[in-house]
């Protein structure tokens, strides 16, 4: 196709965009899935015609963005009447190429008044075109924020999203930290690292409580929620071993009712070049509603496909029994709140035990004899010696490792493992080893120097 083929070509595809709005969700939505979008709408247009305004923003769009590596589409809405204007990459954005959209476009409105070209409001919505979502639930989201915007803009400089919450959803780099699980095998003395679990941070967050921290109260959190599950299953690409995601009940309910969503992120975890079998979802203690569909029918769609579940901080005093109740074997891992391991009084053990209990009446009751139990938070040796003399074998502790990025645990996951009970014992229990441990921040490192 030469270039005068590819302009009329560009130009019908335009004109059908224009015209038609599922068109346009087509082709601005759904051929760009997995890459940031934004959605700008213009209103209020004095001083140019639609497609004299139309041919303007063509001809200025790289030069307002400061950025070639972009496309970019029209639909006009007659009834309102209002112009969108869609923006996606060509290919990708990440870190210094990720462009400040809502700043260039507010820059433009100032200069176009300055010279007197033309005037509008305007207003910006953002999203990642996500791969579970359809078409008209990612429109609707860039409409009504796009909406929300251009009436805040009226009275002040706000944006629906700050940029940085956005620009670590949206970007491309796969910041993101995993707390690896340890296992302890007690007929080798042997413990190694069997996966981990997944949360925000890296370069940007440290936690996911920072991230939301970013995120205006009237925003969606259950999307928000499916944004981040997103994002922390592409940084995991490639990466081994059992890999464990915190989703509230609530979010899994409302997000994958539809059997096709759940198809969706089935597909997401097999291109990213990872077993179903190795993903856990963590059910965090959160209240929930059984409307249209209940917790057990959507889990069972993912269990379907291999995926387990955690109930999260288990206890006595916890809701979580009911989701073991409801999920029976699907529950697969207990993970313990961490205040059940301070030891620091006898009630403190005596809590423990009665935690313990209480799991193993929740497993018979469930009829659920295969789910493990994960402590949390394991401080010290005692504490570590304590489990074992109760059977729990397995860990995430400091003691072992902290949060590491995620491409060091691919790179040293082969590393992490057959490490002998002896040699863990010589270091948690020699003050210089366990002040290099949590300087070094992972025992196996150290028992690599000592060996």
């Amino acid at each position: 196709m030469d270039q005068g083929e590819r302009q009329s070509y560009e130009t019908r595809e335009a004109s059908s965009d224009l015209r038609n709005l599922d068109t346009f969700k087509k082709n601005f939505i759904e051929s760009n899935r997995g890459k940031p979008l934004f959605l700008i709408r213009f209103q209020n247009l004095e001083g140019m015609g639609l497609d004299e305004f139309i041919g303007f923003l063509r001809n200025e769009v790289h030069s307002i963005l400061d950025l070639t590596d972009v496309e970019f589409r029209f639909h006009y809405m007659e009834r309102l009447p209002c112009l969108l204007m869609g923006i996606s990459p060509l290919h990708r954005w990440s870190g210094a190429t990720f462009p400040n959209v809502d700043s260039s476009i507010g820059r433009f409105h100032l200069d176009c008044l300055a010279r007197k070209a033309c005037t509008f409001q305007f207003g910006v919505g953002r999203s990642q075109c996500n791969f579970i979502s359809d078409n008209d639930e990612i429109f609707d989201e860039l409409y009504r924020t796009s909406e929300k915007n251009l009436k805040d803009n009226l009275t002040r400089w706000s944006w629906t999203y700050f940029n940085r919450a956005n620009t670590y959803i949206s970007d491309e780099t796969n910041d993101a930290m995993i707390q690896p699980t340890i296992s302890f095998d007690p007929r080798a003395r042997m413990y190694s690292v069997n996966g981990g679990e997944v949360f925000v941070g890296g370069g940007v967050y440290s936690s996911y409580r920072d991230l939301i921290g970013d995120i205006p109260p009237d925003q969606d959190l259950n999307r928000i929620e499916l944004l981040i599950l997103e994002k922390l299953v592409t940084a995991c690409e490639g990466a081994p071993g059992l890999l464990k995601f915190n989703i509230s009940p609530q979010s899994l309910i409302d997000t994958f009712g539809m059997q096709e969503k759940v198809n969706r992120l089935y597909n997401l975890i097999l291109s990213r070049g990872l077993e179903p079998k190795n993903i856990r979802l963590e059910l965090v203690e959160k209240p929930y509603e059984e409307k249209l569909h209940t917790l057990k029918e959507v889990c069972g769609s993912f269990y379907s496909f291999g995926v387990t579940f955690a109930a999260d901080d288990f206890g006595v005093k916890s809701q979580s029994h009911q989701v073991v109740l409801d999920l029976g074997v699907m529950i697969k891992e207990f993970k313990l709140d961490p205040i059940s391991f301070r030891f620091k009084v006898e009630e403190d053990q005596t809590k423990f035990l009665d935690n313990l209990a209480f799991i193993d009446y929740c497993k018979r009751l469930a009829d659920n004899r295969e789910a493990g139990i994960t402590a949390e938070a394991v401080e010290d040796f005692d504490t570590l010696r304590f489990l074992m003399e109760h059977q729990i074998y397995q860990f995430q502790t400091n003691l072992f490792s902290g949060k590491i990025p995620l491409t060091e645990y691919r790179g040293r996951y082969a590393e992490m493992r057959n490490l002998p009970e002896e040699t863990v014992r010589r270091i948690l229990t020699d003050r210089i080893l366990l002040d290099e441990v949590r300087a070094v921040g992972n025992i196996f490192k150290v028992a690599q120097r000592i060996s």
